[in-house]
């Protein structure tokens, strides 16, 4: 059994990683991290979680985390690559769901995360977790960055594209908009029922921190520069995301062919389900699941490519893609415990 510590349990990624692991055929709970409820027995805070999770919080002074396998970081920014050093060097894996591991460009990092990197000798090593594009490296690591939930859509969705040469990697478009656990579960004016209820609106037009994430990845499946123009937006639902990608074609590609570059790219994936052309996805139909489904379109037949992504945020935009690298990291198949069917209404 994979001995697991969670580092920041109270918070929605947090959650959403006890319910998958709480499952987990080859998983022991063994450390549950919160300073603020330390000692509050888990199932008391989250009901749903009743006869699943057996553990109580504990002060992250008080957790035996190096006595784990691997330890999830469910925390802000900053706080596994602290913790990080010790961790490996008492061999344990340890896998972060922000930001701490995901860039490798240094400056970049400290420019949009306004903090240094206490430790880049260990980012160097790391891989990052997008694993239908990264499966091998994420298979022989110790550290895993974990994408953030836009990231993943827009770099699955754009992947094919850019690997095939059929379009212009200068000026792709993405608008996209998120379920407002995208913002956590700390209590914020802009994400009250009344602020975030019966709205719809944009925000970080001028600059959001998954661009340079997203840059510096689709910059690896292409020798032509690339440029983004990435717009997100929040909508007043729970969870979902749902991502619209726009790309010229450069290339004489019929419908055809443009549909059999994506179901070529992920026949072997089974957390990506290519829909038939023109399909529209729907947010619900990814709902509590790992499950990332995209649709081609392509608009009166011109040169516009249209790409439609959606997933739950918090499964295959977090804490699912953490376990589908947890099961590649320890030689599992990487589908082990995720196979929840998504929920409906």
């Amino acid at each position: 059994m994979i001995k697991v510590g969670i580092v920041g349990g109270t918070g929605y990624t947090g959650v959403e990683l006890l319910r998958i692991l709480a499952t987990h055929p080859e998983v022991k709970l063994t450390a549950i991290t919160s300073r603020k409820e330390d000692g509050l027995p888990v199932a008391d805070m989250f009901p749903s979680l009743r006869g699943r999770v057996d553990l109580a919080f504990s002060s992250p002074d008080k957790a035996k985390l190096t006595e784990c396998d691997v330890v999830f970081f469910a925390t802000p920014h900053g706080v596994a690559m602290a913790q990080a050093p010790e961790l490996l060097a008492a061999g344990v894996k340890v896998i972060d769901l922000a930001a701490d591991f995901r860039l490798q460009d240094i400056a970049s990092f400290e420019k949009w995360y306004k903090m240094p990197h206490s430790c880049p000798e260990l980012l160097k090593e790391a891989a990052y977790g997008l694993v239908e594009l990264n499966r091998d490296a994420i298979r022989k690591a110790r550290i895993v960055g974990n994408p953030g939930c836009y990231p993943t859509t827009m770099q699955l969705g754009l992947a094919p594209l850019l690997k095939a040469g059929v379009i212009d990697a200068s000026h792709l478009i993405a608008d996209c908009k998120s379920g407002v656990s995208g913002a956590g579960r700390k209590a914020e004016v802009a994400t009250l029922f009344s602020e975030a209820g019966d709205n719809f609106k944009a925000y970080g037009v001028s600059g959001h921190r998954h661009s340079p994430e997203t840059l510096e990845r689709l910059s690896k499946l292409t020798a032509d520069k690339v440029g983004l123009l990435f717009t997100p937006h929040l909508v007043p639902m729970i969870r979902g995301m749902h991502s619209t990608l726009y790309a010229r074609l450069t290339k004489d590609i019929d419908n055809a062919a443009l549909q059999a570059l994506f179901e070529k790219a992920y026949k072997d994936e089974p957390f990506v389900d290519v829909m038939p052309f023109g399909s529209h996805p729907e947010t619900r139909s990814t709902r509590a699941s790992n499950m990332l489904r995209i649709a081609i379109h392509r608009p009166n037949d011109g040169d516009t490519v249209v790409v439609l992504v959606v997933q739950d945020n918090l499964v295959k935009g977090a804490s699912g893609q953490a376990v589908q690298c947890m099961n590649l990291m320890f030689g599992l198949d990487e589908s082990t415990g995720l196979m929840h069917v998504p929920i409906l209404p």
